[in-house]
């Protein structure tokens, strides 16, 4: 009896000490950084009362190792069960022993098995090298939990909170993930330190410079939404999450239907198809109030993506920008664009893109870039895409960037016009130039020169003129402004239940 009391008290003990973490002192060093503890990050994640944790006693031999410095298990997330692994960066800076790898394998296994949604709530250092043997090569290291998420990737909603670093191969977790949230001034991706890129390529850098958040929501485009604190970060997910479906399964969670925020009207829109506009406004004026939650706003301004409501039903939203760069596309604008149809593809989220683009941008520089490659990454991502999609023709949409915007070509339920839309290879002003530059230059007299201009761009209009896109079929419907968001709610409640097969094969070749 003496030996089994002796036993609890041991057990009893463990727990407590795994569950306590490090202790107030090494609380008290996160909260100077600005930083939440585990547990706590945890409890704002999950419904009350809802986590189950497997593995508290992983590594309990070792005193100063409480969870081997992960937590795993699942829980609930507005009502919804979910998987959940959360790095606890007082442990040795949240670095990843063998029974930390062992325990997210298993978790990526039983999201695998039960189809369920992943968060991850990451701030690691990394492979902790004396474990290395342990942990890196063999079947069941650091490798199968890449290769877990690349299974669940389209199956189930995978969510990353960077609150800290996420360094060398644990950078590839936010990687894997369909979006992640950094925390400013904390949260950090990078394959080496700066102290490593000074050794190995004489590069000398800063942190932030090199993997920091700013960076990656700006310039890099491997980090989504830039967020102040770690409780932003967390709401943020929760957020994000409201949008989807926990399977591919499923389909889209409903909410109460709202009325915009404002009515759209023809004033949204300048007449002048060059003259500049947010479409921020255009988007608010659609969807129901509040509901418009946006995926890297920092990063390839130009084209703007994100999740909304219209009328409490979930919608994915691709919008060229023309107050930034006139909304033409460019390399990052096409990936941002890819990614995200891809996204809402697999988790049945239906598509409206919102038109208004002269086209990919030009010139030598993308070219190097590779542009021509990246556009047709994001012409694939919208001709796979089986959801219902609605092509809305804002003002202008010209060259391949009508393609890229889903339009008629590229099976959406609808091409709809607004009265101020134009559809063409290019611009009047780029068009006649194109056809009528010798002719031009051989007028001498700069009156004549003005008349001739302006009645080849006058027959050039005429071409492409609206009534005869429709009389042509070309487009399906032009709508006043005033009667939009009606037309796109009716397109939509018609296309649910539509034939998801686009074609038998196991998997495309992407130009990525």
């Amino acid at each position: 009896m003496t030996g089994q009391v002796d036993q609890a008290a041991r057990l009893a003990a463990a727990s407590a000490r795994a569950l306590a973490g490090r202790g107030p002192q090494a609380e008290a060093r996160l909260a100077a950084q600005g930083k939440l503890p585990v547990r706590r990050r945890l409890e704002l994640l999950l419904d009350p009362g809802s986590f189950v944790e497997d593995g508290l006693l992983a590594n309990a031999l070792a005193e100063d190792l409480p969870a081997d410095g992960v937590v795993t298990g699942r829980g609930a997330v507005l009502g919804r069960p979910v998987c959940v692994a959360a790095n606890d960066p007082t442990v040795k800076a949240g670095s990843w022993g063998a029974r930390t790898v062992e325990k997210l394998v298993r978790l990526t296994e039983y999201a695998l098995a039960h189809e369920l949604p992943v968060f991850w709530l990451v701030d690691s250092a990394g492979a902790r090298i004396t474990d290395q043997v342990e942990l890196f090569p063999g079947r069941r290291g650091a490798g199968r939990i890449f290769y877990n998420q690349v299974r669940l990737s389209g199956k189930v909603p995978q969510i990353c909170c960077l609150f800290g670093p996420s360094a060398a191969g644990g950078a590839y977790i936010p990687a894997f993930c369909d979006v992640v949230f950094m925390v400013e001034g904390n949260a950090s991706m990078y394959l080496g330190s700066p102290r490593m890129a000074e050794m190995v390529v004489g590069e000398r850098t800063t942190l932030e410079e090199m993997g920091g958040a700013a960076m990656h929501c700006t310039i890099s485009g491997c980090g989504d939404n830039l967020v102040s604190d770690d409780a932003a970060a967390i709401e943020a997910a929760r957020q994000y999450f409201s949008y989807l479906p926990g399977t591919w399964r499923e389909d889209p969670p409903l909410a109460v239907p709202e009325e915009p925020l404002e009515p759209f009207g023809a004033g949204l829109l300048p007449e002048d198809p060059r003259e500049a506009y947010d479409v921020h406004r255009v988007i608010e004026a659609l969807v129901d109030a509040g509901s418009f939650f946006e995926l890297k706003p920092a990063f390839a301004p130009e084209l703007v993506v994100g999740w909304a409501r219209l009328a409490g039903h979930p919608v994915g939203i691709v919008a060229n920008n023309p107050a930034v760069r006139g909304g033409v596309l460019f390399v990052d604008s096409a990936d941002k664009a890819a990614r995200f149809v891809w996204c809402a593809d697999a988790f049945n989220v239906p598509l409206i893109f919102l038109a208004d683009v002269p086209g990919f941008m030009i010139g030598s520089a993308v070219e190097r870039q590779g542009i021509i490659r990246h556009g047709a990454k994001m012409i694939t991502a919208v001709s796979e895409a089986t959801v219902p999609k609605l092509c809305v023709v804002l003002r202008k949409a010209y060259g391949a960037g009508l393609y890229a915007m889903a339009g008629p070509a590229f099976e959406p339920d609808a091409t709809v016009a607004l009265p101020t839309a134009e559809i063409a290879v290019m611009g009047p002003e780029a068009a006649v130039n194109a056809v009528y530059a010798n002719k031009i230059a051989a007028i001498e007299d700069p009156e004549a020169r003005a008349a001739y201009v302006e009645e080849r761009r006058r027959e050039y209009q005429e071409d492409v003129d609206l009534l005869r896109l429709a009389a042509d079929l070309v487009v399906d419907a032009v709508v006043e402004p005033e009667r939009l968001r009606d037309e796109l709610i009716a397109r939509l409640a018609t296309a649910a239940g539509k034939d998801r097969r686009f074609s038998d094969r196991r998997h495309g070749v992407p130009p990525v």
